[in-house]
């Protein structure tokens, strides 16, 4: 399932992959695959997207159904 809540929350931080992935110490490929939904990160990857994009885990990876 795509994440489109971290996607919007990079760009109101006027961010691209590559400059947040630069920021917490991963590839831009690595950003571009959780945004598409294509890639499972760990808790602590999540943790350092929420602290740089300043959102909570709530925020950006619970899914609604």
């Amino acid at each position: 399932m795509k994440n489109l809540k971290m996607k919007a929350a990079r760009a109101e931080k006027d961010l691209s992959q590559g400059e947040l992935a630069e920021k917490i110490g991963v590839s831009r490929q690595t950003i571009g695959l959780m945004e598409s939904g294509k890639y499972n990160p760990s808790l602590q990857l999540c943790l350092a997207v929420c602290h740089v994009l300043s959102k909570t885990l709530d925020e950006l990876f619970w899914q609604d159904e």
